[in-house]
């Protein structure tokens, strides 16, 4: 679900619910040509259907984080990621249209990063593994809602 679908005044019913932040990445420069920004703009739209869809209930979509601010994009999405969890998300999963822009550097705040790479099996695992770590069952905090309290939140 987008952030900007979701009503003030049903946020406090759907935030135990939606507890996933997906912040888009499209890591632009500002030197592309219009034709190379479009097709990083399809890349990750392709990319947050992979996710957006199948979880809607579950995610919450943000504005996406569009050109290059830093030379160190790690350390800002990061501080970005730590943010969004001082703001009440529990997991936050970064989508990346260039899978190559972290140049192989770790987001330590962000519990998923989505790349290119990325197929519906291996997001399908790192989501449940996410959702319903091994040490959950108990009821506590890492098990999920009711199914059918996650359909009144996709209704809403």
């Amino acid at each position: 679900m987008k952030f900007s679908d979701i009503r003030e005044s049903d946020w406090p019913q759907l935030a135990p619910w939606m507890d996933t932040c997906l912040l888009p990445v499209t890591g632009l420069a500002g030197t592309e040509a219009p034709h190379e920004a479009a097709r990083r703009l399809e890349k990750l739209r392709d990319l947050l259907d992979l996710v957006e869809k199948p979880y809607r209930g579950r995610v919450v979509t943000y504005p996406a984080f569009q050109y290059l601010t830093s030379a160190d994009l790690a350390a800002e999405l990061d501080r970005l990621c730590r943010n969004l969890k001082a703001a009440g998300f529990r997991h936050v999963i970064v989508a990346l249209a260039d899978g190559n822009l972290l140049a192989g550097r770790s987001v330590p705040s962000c519990d998923f990063v989505l790349t290119d790479d990325c197929d519906e099996a291996s997001i399908r695992r790192r989501l449940t593994a996410l959702w319903h770590p091994a040490s959950a069952g108990d009821g506590g905090p890492g098990d999920p809602p009711d199914r059918l309290d996650r359909q009144k939140a996709n209704d809403l």
